[in-house]
């Protein structure tokens, strides 16, 4: 028999026990335990598939924003997609996926993100890869800068609030970044276990030109100072922040911070000594095509026409023909055109990130088109790398 599937929020107490215990066992206590990150993003936020009744599965979706062309796109990230052992293989995550989409559509959400475990499963409903996730890291005795431009400003009482200002100025600038969530905002400025966050504004107290907050951490590679976020907004705040971890170097071995494929941070060191230690591609749903094109930011010198064929399996108000017009950096969308630019829904994803040109989808069988449709598809979609600096 075909298992039959109901998707919901959680309802009861008991849910919210089971559904922490279904976290625990999936992601080796590494949430902080039963039910210790459902109280944090909000039992409001989570969704649960049951079978005949039982409960067993569920995720936490998180309601946001990401920054695209200048302009913030709303963004529900999906996290913790988690399914009892006993139930995996019987068509439960899918299920989950697609109602938890079909609800995000209806509310007119235009995009979703998420990290894979595996791609097959969110690939199977829309999702594809959209920007980059990496770690960086130097030796501090190979950072090399000892001028330090500007003073720093030890946050005695650490209250991610008071970041907030800075961290949008940067965030509008950078391809991908996100407008967070609360809870990913309060999980930077909570240490782990046995470990302490610090924080420093960088520049004038009353008008700062950036932050940085760090733990340090012993590794079996020998102490380390790991950047859990930072903003820096002028030469002179990140000469700053590099002199600043260069006068650990008598106590720690390593930094390791956030940033994306191509770090210009590493531009101002002296050599090239900073090597990527991890990497990894998060995905992008196109929920609501309309919303998700005409939401966004583009180069504010191009004036252009985009005809689109766009196929949905799942959800039916994004098939059809579109035409994007593109005008002093705005998109409008209208129903038809000659559909030049044929593609899934899914490779829809790196085209609007540009993680890939038109040019490589192409050649990669993701997407048809003319020379035409390519040709304006990359003026329209050109940008930076695409990279956010929070996993979630």
């Amino acid at each position: 028999m075909t298992p039959q599937f109901k998707y919901s929020t959680l309802a009861h107490p008991q849910d919210i026990q089971r559904l922490g215990s279904i976290f625990d066992q999936c992601f080796v206590n590494a949430l902080g335990g039963e039910g210790v990150y459902i109280n944090q993003i909000g039992v409001e936020n989570c969704r649960i598939i049951r079978e005949s009744e039982q409960l067993i599965g569920g995720l936490a979706t998180l309601d946001m924003g990401q920054w695209w062309g200048g302009e913030r796109v709303p963004m529900t990230g999906i996290a913790v997609v988690g399914i009892a052992p006993e139930y995996r293989g019987s068509g439960g995550a899918i299920a989950l996926m697609q109602n938890t989409l079909q609800e995000l559509y209806a509310r007119g959400i235009p995009l979703s993100a998420l990290y894979p475990a595996v791609q097959g499963l969110y690939r199977k409903v829309g999702y594809e890869q959209g920007g980059s996730w990496y770690i960086w890291e130097v030796a501090t005795n190979a950072i090399g800068l000892r001028q330090q431009p500007l003073p720093l400003q030890p946050v005695a009482s650490i209250n991610h609030q008071v970041f907030h200002e800075l961290y949008q100025k940067q965030a509008k600038l950078t391809h991908g970044y996100l407008d967070r969530h609360p809870a990913i905002w309060e999980r930077l400025v909570q240490a782990d276990k046995n470990e302490i966050a610090y924080a420093y504004f960088i520049g004038a107290k009353d008008q700062p030109e950036g932050y940085i907050i760090f733990t340090q951490q012993r590794t079996q590679d020998g102490e380390i100072i790991f950047v859990k976020d930072w903003v820096l907004r002028t030469v002179e705040a990140v000469q700053t922040f590099w002199s600043f971890l260069a006068t650990h170097r008598s106590q720690i071995q390593r930094v390791r911070w956030k940033s994306s494929a191509i770090d210009t941070l590493t531009l101002v060191l002296p050599e090239q000594t900073a090597k990527i230690s991890t990497q990894f591609r998060w995905l992008l749903r196109i929920v609501d095509v309309v919303k998700a094109l005409e939401m966004r930011g583009y180069p504010s010198g191009i004036q252009a026409e985009l005809h689109l064929d766009i196929q949905d399996n799942l959800l039916d108000g994004n098939n059809g023909k579109f035409i994007l017009s593109v005008t002093n950096g705005r998109g409008e969308v209208k129903k038809g055109g000659l559909g030049e630019l044929q593609l899934d829904v899914r490779e829809l994803a790196p085209l609007y990130t540009n993680l890939f040109t038109p040019y490589h989808l192409q050649i990669a069988g993701k997407l048809y088109g003319t020379q035409t449709a390519i040709s304006a598809a990359t003026q329209i979609f050109a940008g930076a790398s695409p990279w956010v600096a929070d996993f979630f």
